[in-house]
């Protein structure tokens, strides 16, 4: 047995033993205003409602199979004249980069008749090549109906002729005035905007670029100039390191503008060098839920021990018995450990000057150049502003309004400004400040090039024509300094001559096939500096409170860039396995104390408290309160992005919490909360789907079980193969079957390898796959109802550390073997204590593609069928919706549409729109009401894949074969093969020591199999 440890999902299963029985019971469950949404003909695209639908099972399979053919017809219009690089129903990849003012990658973009449909990483470009939830989702937001879609002057449509002559006459009467010019604009790398920016002050010698990030990494960047007398933000690298120590840095996340989960990964891998994790945290981050020790504590007493640390480690000494320790353990590993610190500039210089007394080697002397905002020279052109020495104001996609702490003032003093200009997406506050409008153009619309870091170049290049009418702030530039209808006008021209000199000895043609141009630049940074007193004296300055907040970015959601996209807005926290919210997050301890709730109702539905949280003057009205496990006692989180006006519907989801936020410091002191007496209905979806019993479904093993004990030893083994007692002796679970096997050796044979120690539950193979498979977006309150329409989710596992006995439940009346009961005594108090620092797993959970399915077993019209290639089918023509295979699926996997989701005023989103369904793969049918879903794995791009080795004559190469999660997984985690190919790497997957299947014992003999995780510390 790999572990005896406590696993629960929610603190409410630590109180009910009996939950699981009860949501299983309520999963099938039909309480729907059925004729709200199905009555209606019309609106269902068909003559047949589905309750009509349901009535023909009574005459026969053929009159249903009729039925369910019924569609509307849709007629398309062919070419007139082909272009010749389209060819219907073939694929184009345009090697691209994804940069928002937020998010960066070096990609691949996927195309269809000339539509972006689907974001891969970029294989080229290494680490820069990989792709989080965000840049998977983007794609959707270049069909965002809710954009602004062409220039506007004094609210109203005009043309780019007219905003022309208003900014350039603008322009002249500053200049002549001597009137600043400000271009306010996001951090934007490109070495040919900035080229372009220097032209455009020749010509405007007031004009100043400004630089404004709603999430500045200022603390990081201050850090940066002080310690290493550059601004710009140091890279990392964790592949030699087997010690990291984190003091609130969230670095699988958005720490220092790029996420280190692919090393982190590459470090982890189980062995006697494997990187060792502790997190020093008030939240529980999603790094902090990666850690194999996680120390929680409030704000104050983090920067205490950060402050201890430093103080051991530079041989000062310390009385802190837990900043001993980990001074003692970074020590040992020397140059193989490295520190990372958040929360504000003196954390920063602290973790820069013990990696410097270390020599870690994690530093690797690169210089990331993606953020560049400088606070001093902010608040200097907020100076210039509110001294009416600003006459052209010129808003590049920024919105200080809603995300700076006092956008208030700064709207009332934008009024100071003669000429304000927004380039903007949305209709946001900006937009409705300015006097003219000009639409930006998405980043998949545009030319463009960033230099992301130290000797790299990255090429940007539209993918499809405008969509509407747009233009990327380039473009404007070029007009304002040459004049309307100048002949140099064109930004492709420019950059390309630009690019050339940058590029050397490379063409321009062959960087824009890569994407990428990597040179062997020299290193950058180096220590030169940091006043250490002086960061001290900071963190010790820091006043301790009742309560002190911490404020984050979600994977999800980041700045808030993509705020209006549905597919983030849904996408599932990984660690409260909520979407559609952002929330104040509290220990359990706190919450009892101050009388905060999380309850579920009757539908097994999270309801909880609502507060108003006001910290230093500043109040949030009505935030809700979500009871967090492992919050540290006298902490508070709330995440930023959130709660965006005049954005479009979905973008208002939320609360706005950058009131809150300086610009500096994420941890903010004196933070109060007052109960309003009102609840908040949360949609979560951990409950929804219970797996049949649940033990040992998330595998763990301490590093030093894993590196002495054999995995099948007859006591100890952590992993002993899975054994039946049959009349004929013991014998492996995969060796009994009740039905005779087919040969699987002709031809491919897909598995999926699934290594819970490399998965970070970031959610990018969430977003990849509904990108994919047309996955519907259904909504808040469809999501509430347990009806997530996800073929794949990421279940996260919480893991008391005490061991406990594991015994069969029965002997305290419950229905199935639990792992509770004896566990906590009865009092009350006790029971909450697993909740107070656990551990967490993360598994993708997916169509397990039994070899012995029990869904095709129970289909009565055969719907559901198993492939020769290992994969389950299914019919979509053939289904009727009878469920009897959601019933029947042990991992719940399998989810019935119960609603039209594209086309239906219901469900108002990216389906609901022409704009919208642009992004549908053509590749993937969209299904209709009453049918069962689940993943195919991604049965069409392994046909494609197949097709194309035997159009060029050859067998697939190994590796070649890929589903939409294994590519857009950065960790590794998740690989997909053929078995009958040797040389396939899950084949070799196959054959290590961690490798296990889920719920083995009832003999599905599924495709899908997991590896256990390993923690590397010494269980106490």
């Amino acid at each position: 047995m790999a572990s005896n440890k406590i696993q629960f999902r929610s603190i409410h299963e630590l109180k009910d033993p009996a939950l699981n029985n009860k949501l299983a019971q309520k999963e099938f469950q039909e309480e729907i205003p059925v004729e709200d949404f199905l009555g209606d003909a019309e609106q269902n695209g068909s003559s047949t409602s589905r309750r009509d639908f349901l009535k023909l099972l009574g005459f026969s399979t053929a009159a249903v199979t009729l039925a369910a053919c019924e569609a509307p017809v849709i007629k398309t219009i062919p070419y007139v004249v082909k272009p010749h690089d389209i060819i219907p129903g073939v694929p184009n990849y345009y090697a691209s980069t994804y940069f928002d003012g937020f998010d960066f990658a070096s990609v691949l973009v996927k195309t269809r008749e000339g539509r972006p449909i689907k974001i891969e990483p970029n294989p080229a470009a290494g680490d820069l090549g990989k792709t989080n939830a965000r840049a998977q989702a983007s794609v959707l937001s270049l069909y965002d109906n809710d954009k602004v879609k062409q220039p506007k002057f004094e609210g109203k449509d005009e043309t780019f002729d007219k905003v022309d002559s208003f900014v350039i006459k603008g322009l002249e009467e500053a200049k002549a005035a001597g009137k600043r010019i400000v271009l306010l604009s996001h951090s934007f790398a490109s070495p040919t905007f900035k080229k372009l920016f220097a032209e455009f002050k020749a010509k405007y010698p007031t004009a100043e670029l400004v630089t404004y990030d709603a999430f500045p990494y200022a603390a990081a960047l201050d850090a940066a100039q002080e310690v290493f007398g550059t601004r710009a933000l140091p890279v990392y690298d964790l592949k030699g390191t087997e010690l990291v120590v984190g003091f609130h840095a969230d670095f699988l996340g958005d720490y220092n503008a790029g996420s280190l989960e692919t090393s982190y990964a590459a470090a982890r891998k189980p062995g006697p060098n494997m990187l060792r994790h502790i997190q020093v945290e008030s939240n529980m981050s999603l790094t902090g839920a990666n850690a194999d020790e996680r120390i929680r504590l409030k704000p104050s007493a983090v920067n205490k021990t950060l402050v201890e640390v430093y103080n051991a480690i530079v041989g000062g000494g310390s009385s802190d018995k837990t900043a001993n320790e980990i001074a003692k353990e970074l020590q040992a590993k020397g140059s193989k450990a490295v520190v990372f610190a958040d929360g504000s500039k003196g954390a920063q210089v602290l973790a820069h000057l013990i990696n410097q007394k270390l020599g870690s080697v994690a530093f690797t002397g690169k210089a990331n150049f993606l953020k560049d905002f400088d606070k001093a020279r902010f608040q200097e052109f907020l100076g210039w502003v509110n001294a009416g020495q600003v006459g052209v104001l010129i808003a590049n996609n920024v919105d200080p309004i809603y995300s700076y702490h006092k956008g208030e003032d700064f709207k009332k003093s934008l009024t100071k400004v003669p000429y304000v200009i927004a380039v903007a997406d949305k209709k946001n506050e900006m937009y409705k400040a300015a006097k003219a409008v000009i639409p930006v153009a998405n980043w998949l619309e545009s030319w463009g090039d960033i230099e992301p870091q130290t000797g790299v170049y990255s090429l940007m290049q539209p993918t499809i024509q405008k969509i509407y009418k747009s233009r990327q702030i380039e473009e404007s530039l070029l007009v304002w300094k040459n004049g309307k209808n100048n002949a140099a006008n064109n930004y492709y021209d420019y950059l390309k001559a630009n690019a050339s000199s940058i590029l050397g000895g490379t063409s321009f043609n062959k960087a824009l096939y890569n994407g990428i141009n990597v040179s062997p630049n020299a290193t950058t940074l180096s220590y030169a500096g940091g006043n250490a007193a002086q960061a001290v004296a900071e963190l010790n300055g820091f006043k301790a409170s009742d309560l002190e907040l911490v404020l984050y970015t979600k994977t999800s959601m980041g700045d808030g860039t993509q705020a209006n996209n549905p597919w983030l807005q849904e996408l599932p926290d990984p660690l409260t396995r909520m979407s559609w919210d952002n929330y104040l997050t509290i220990s359990p301890k706190d919450a009892e104390r101050l009388g905060i709730d999380n309850d579920l109702n009757a539908r097994m539905q999270l309801d909880g408290s609502i507060v108003n949280l006001t910290v230093n003057g500043v109040t949030i009205k009505d935030v809700p309160v979500f009871i967090q496990p492992g919050q540290a006692d006298g902490s508070v989180g709330l995440a930023l992005g959130y709660g965006k006006k005049n954005s479009g519907a979905t973008a208002e989801t939320g609360v706005n919490a950058y009131p809150l936020f300086d610009g500096s410091n994420l941890v903010v002191s004196n933070a109060k909360i007052e109960k309003t007496g009102e609840d908040h209905e949360f949609a979560g979806i951990q409950l929804q789907n219970t797996l049949m019993g649940r033990y040992e479904i998330a595998k763990e093993v301490p590093l030093a079980d894993y590196l002495n004990v054999a995995f099948d030893d007859e006591h100890n083994g952590w992993n002993k193969p899975l054994e039946y007692h049959t009349i004929s002796g013991a014998l492996p679970a995969r060796k009994i079957d009740l039905w005779d096997a087919f040969d699987d050796t002709d031809g491919p044979h897909f598995n999926l390898s699934i290594d819970l120690n490399s998965c970070t539950g970031c959610g990018a193979c969430i977003i990849a796959c509904q990108a994919e498979n047309n996955v519907p977006v259904v909504g808040k309150d469809e999501i509430r109802m347990s009806r997530d329409m996800y073929w794949l989710r990421i279940d996260r596992y919480y893991s008391a550390k005490q061991k406990v006995e594991v015994y069969e439940g029965l002997k305290d009346g419950l229905a199935v073997p639990e792992l509770y009961g004896t566990a906590f005594n009865k009092e009350g108090g006790a029971l909450n204590h697993p909740a107070e620092n656990p551990d967490v797993i993360f598994q993708p959970v997916m169509c397990q593609h039994c070899n012995h399915a029990p869904c095709e077993t129970v289909c009565p019209v055969a719907a559901t069928s198993h492939g020769k290639q290992g994969q389950n089918h299914m019919a979509y023509n053939r289904c009727i919706g009878t469920r009897y295979c959601a019933n029947n699926c042990p991992y719940k996997v399998r989810r019935f549409n119960w609603f039209t989701y594209n086309l239906n005023d219901k469900f108002d989103f990216n389906m609901n729109n022409d704009l919208g369904r642009m992004v549908l793969n053509p590749d993937v049918v969209v299904r209709t009401r009453g049918v069962m879903e689940k993943c195919s794995m991604c049965i069409q791009m392994t046909q494609a894949t197949i097709l194309e080795a035997k159009k060029e004559g050859r067998k697939v190469k190994a590796g070649e074969f890929q589903t939409a999660c294994s590519k857009a997984c950065s960790t590794g985690a998740m690989t997909f093969g053929d078995m009958n190919d040797k040389e396939s790497e899950v084949r070799e997957l196959y054959s290590s020591n961690r490798r296990y299947y889920l719920l083995e014992e009832i003999g599905t003999k599924p495709n899908v199999f997991y590896h256990t995780k390993v923690r590397n510390r010494v269980e106490k």
